[in-house]
């Protein structure tokens, strides 16, 4: 039978709630979190049948969820809780994970990818990185998820708009397209011919025009609203290409 911990003291901070069907793990885990001020375990699962509803009555900022768990899987968790008012930041955290399983774990709603042989430093960097709003992906690049969520994303219920590029010049367009290949600030700044601060102000403006606040957010978005298809201005300043 499934055993759920609830924690009913009150705290400050980030509240977490782990979903972990192995007891030493998950006790490992609490001593881990005991050690950092602003990070406290709210409550406790060892399934996915549990999960779903202490969630739902906890509210944690952060979800850490295993995928492989008896009675309901962590993908089952992540699809019963998209489809709800739960708002909390839901961090995947496994022994094993394939680039399918990561694109789908982020297309129902996850922030972030944890493995199980990571750090502890890691761990915590990844659960106040999502709380900042950010992605957390680790062993996977931005361009390989955004490029494999753009199938899926066509064909969701969000239509491409017709009315980009959003009042992105033909820079910021060439930015964007470096951002969805994966490249960093200093690469673009080398390939383009200008500085790195160029590159971050033009950056922080697309992040603007477009309502994003991560480059994986933005590789999404310019995915899904075909800002990365094949085009030419005609002006011929511009080809973009996939």
């Amino acid at each position: 039978m499934s055993k759920v911990v609830q924690n009913r003291v009150a705290v400050r901070g980030i509240r977490v709630l782990l979903v972990e069907d192995h007891n030493v793990v998950r006790s490992g885990l609490c001593l881990l979190f005991k050690s950092q001020p602003d990070i406290h375990v709210v409550g406790e699962a060892t399934d996915g049948e549990s999960a779903v509803p202490l969630a739902m009555r906890l509210r944690p900022n952060v979800l850490l969820l295993d995928l492989s768990l008896p009675r309901k899987s962590g993908m089952q968790v992540l699809r019963e809780l998209s489809g709800s008012n739960f708002h909390g930041k839901t961090i995947v955290l496994t022994a094993s994970i394939d680039r399918e399983e990561i694109v789908e774990a982020v297309r129902l709603g996850a922030r972030g990818i944890v493995m199980k042989d990571s750090s502890p430093e890691l761990l915590f960097k990844s659960i106040r990185s999502v709380m900042a709003g950010q992605y957390w992906l680790e062993r996977s690049s931005v361009s390989d998820v955004a490029q494999q969520l753009h199938g899926l994303t066509r064909q969701s219920a969000i239509p491409p708009c017709v009315s980009a590029p959003f009042s992105l010049t033909a820079r910021q367009l060439q930015i964007v397209a470096e951002v969805v290949a994966g490249c960093c600030n200093k690469d673009i700044a080398e390939k383009l011919s200008i500085s790195d601060q160029t590159v971050k102000n033009h950056i922080t403006a697309i992040f603007d025009k477009v309502g994003v606040s991560t480059r994986l957010e933005l590789a999404l978005f310019a995915r899904d609203h075909e800002l990365v298809e094949q085009r030419e201005r005609r002006d011929g300043l511009l080809v973009i290409n996939h």
